[in-house]
C-alpha cells in the first residue's frame, strides 16, 4: 500500500491545472471534438492499466473529467500525483 501524502506534499507535487476535492484530485479535459475526448480517454485507461492505478473518467461533450484518489490508501498518494502528470502528457 502506498503512503498518504501530507497537505503539503499534495500542494508541491499536484501539476498544474489539477485541483485537490477532499481526498482526491481532478481535472476537466477540454476537447475540440466527443471523439478528441474518446480518445484521450482510452489512451488514459492505457497509462492507468500500466499503472494498475484506476481514475474515475467521465467523458462529456468536447471534456473529459479525471479523478485520481488511492482507495486501499483512503486518500492521495504519490500514485495519483504521478498518474495526473502521465495524463497531462497525452494533451501537451
Amino acid at each position: 500500500m502506498s503512503d498518504l501524502l501530507t497537505d503539503d506534499e499534495i500542494a508541491d507535487r499536484l501539476p498544474s491545472g489539477w485541483e485537490r476535492k477532499g481526498e482526491e484530485i481532478h481535472r476537466t479535459y477540454e476537447f475540440d471534438s466527443y471523439l478528441e475526448g474518446v480518445g484521450f480517454a482510452a489512451a488514459a485507461g492505457g497509462l492507468a492499466e500500466e499503472a494498475f492505478h484506476h481514475p474515475e473518467l467521465r467523458i462529456g461533450w468536447r471534456e473529459v473529467e479525471v479523478r485520481l484518489t488511492t482507495h486501499d490508501a483512503g486518500g492521495i498518494t504519490e500514485k495519483d500525483t504521478d498518474l495526473a502528470a502521465r495524463f497531462d502528457e497525452l494533451v501537451d
